[in-house]
């Protein structure tokens, strides 16, 4: 099965915190305690060294965990520019929010969107594309005029062409220092008030 890349991924746990803390205290107080000692015990000089290595493999998992987050953020973030470069290469755009997965088929999957500018939930009907989507993406996809038009009752389930799923991105990627990317990139959108 293939890694969920729409959840980014943990840089530090509760267990690692307090991992990181105990060992660091035991390594100065062994370490003191060594130097302090003019003579030093087998006992406390292999405590000291079993600290030391334990505190570089958790510096290990630490710089592992940074490492990763930071791919993660770098791939995201090109993720949204290139959702926001298909946006404006296309006249009508929205994104849909996919919020659930309820039923995979052969031919595409049944799933829960959020329609971001109405803020509104309802069910849809995807076909296959080429790449697997996972719920917490946000998807860009071009509107089918024919199911959802101004003063029309909204369609009780919306069906989604695969050639109408321009890009994609995680959500969890979406707001950057505090404004949406899409207000950024679409000021007037979404006006702002004085």
């Amino acid at each position: 099965m293939d890694k969920n890349p729409v959840l980014k991924p943990k840089l530090a746990t509760p267990a690692l915190i307090l991992s990181s803390v105990a060992v660091i205290v035991c390594t100065i107080y062994l370490v003191g305690a060594a130097a302090a000692n003019g003579r030093t015990p087998l006992i406390l000089t292999l405590a000291t060294a079993a600290s030391l290595l334990i505190g570089t493999l958790i510096g290990a998992i630490w710089l592992i965990r940074a490492r990763r987050l930071h791919t993660w953020t770098t791939a995201a973030r090109e993720m949204w520019d290139h959702l926001d470069a298909v946006r404006r290469t296309r006249r009508t755009t929205t994104d849909v929010t996919l919020l659930g997965v309820d039923a995979l088929e052969p031919t595409g999957s049944w799933i829960t969107i959020r329609w971001n500018r109405f803020n509104y939930v309802q069910h849809a009907w995807i076909e296959n594309v080429p790449e697997p989507i996972w719920p917490g993406s946000v998807l860009l996809i071009s509107p089918d005029p024919a199911q959802i038009t101004p003063g029309a009752p909204w369609p009780a389930t919306y069906y989604i062409r695969a050639a109408d799923c321009l890009a994609w991105a995680p959500l969890a990627a979406y707001k950057v220092s505090g404004e949406s990317r899409v207000e950024r990139s679409n000021p007037q959108t979404v006006p702002k008030n004085s």
